[in-house]
């Protein structure tokens, strides 16, 4: 088909853009790279034209049939898992965790309780005069329900948020599920320091997010301190917590200067930091009652 032309603006027919879409290069390259074709030309084309020729360049995704909790979660496993971070008010913190410690180990050991304490901290870098703590529950959401339905009728459990909520200036929650290829957090011997590292992802990608850390997590195997990755379901949405362990803070230092010599590391980076809207890290000391020690 011959080239239209429509006042002094040229269409290609539809050898000529053929030619060109099979002349586009087969390797991606970085955002930079690429022109702004939304921006008005020197020829004063408007903002629709240039988004009549970029949508001939737009990749097509097919249609899922699966929700991401589906594609990228454990499948021989139906465990959810709840991270709450609590703000404590500076001059009760020790009050606060002298409370958890008494309360929080009879919950766990107590088999009419589907629930079990994954680990328990103070942050020692980041946010300030905060506790976090995560739980799992085994057997997914109907243990989640009949967990806290036993809480409401459990009296030590009330008179001990009733306290609790003496102490706080807020607190948040999110349930989650873990990554299929990371390791599942199991209890540690310490002492340890802990690195939550969170990745708010622009929504649409975490599939994406999965695909390349699927690949990458055997670059952060070597000293054993994956100790686990999850993704939100209720609360805010498109967040990942990574949770690692190291010996001491030098360690840390030592170990993620160690990935960056791996062939393969920087690949992961370079194709995942484009996915993520905003990170934070904190570094945290385990309680007493911490299995993760």
């Amino acid at each position: 088909m011959p080239p239209i032309v429509v006042g002094s603006l040229w269409v290609p027919g539809r050898a000529s853009l053929t030619a060109a879409l099979y002349s586009l290069p087969s390797t991606p390259r970085p955002v930079s790279a690429i022109a702004d074709l939304s921006a008005p030309s020197s020829r004063g084309y408007s903002g629709d034209e240039g988004s009549w020729f970029r949508s001939l360049f737009v990749h097509k995704v097919d249609p899922r049939t699966d929700a991401h909790s589906t594609l990228l979660s454990k499948k021989e496993t139906s465990n959810l898992y709840k991270i709450q971070f609590h703000n404590v008010k500076p001059e009760c913190l020790d009050a606060y965790n002298s409370l958890t410690e008494e309360v929080l180990p009879n919950l766990h050991s107590d088999t009419d309780y589907p629930c079990d304490l994954v680990g328990n901290w103070n942050t020692w870098y980041g946010e300030q005069d905060q506790a976090v703590h995560l739980w799992r529950f085994s057997g997914g959401y109907p243990a989640l329900t009949d967990c806290m339905n036993k809480l409401k009728q459990n009296k030590e459990y009330l008179e001990f948020r009733e306290e609790r909520s003496k102490m706080l200036l807020s607190r948040r929650n999110q349930l989650l599920l873990e990554f299929s290829f990371w390791n599942e957090p199991l209890p540690r011997v310490g002492p340890n320091i802990y690195e939550l590292r969170t990745y708010k992802l622009k929504p649409g990608t975490m599939i994406e997010w999965g695909n390349n850390w699927a690949r990458a997590i055997k670059y952060r195997q070597k000293n054993q301190e994956a100790v686990g990755g999850f993704f939100s379901q209720i609360g805010e949405l498109y967040v990942v917590h990574h949770l690692w362990a190291y010996k001491d803070l030098q360690s840390r230092e030592e170990t993620r200067n160690a990935a960056w010599r791996k062939r393969g590391w920087d690949e992961n980076v370079y194709y995942t930091v484009p996915l993520v809207r905003n990170m934070e890290s904190r570094i945290m000391i385990p309680l007493k009652i911490s299995p993760l020690q």
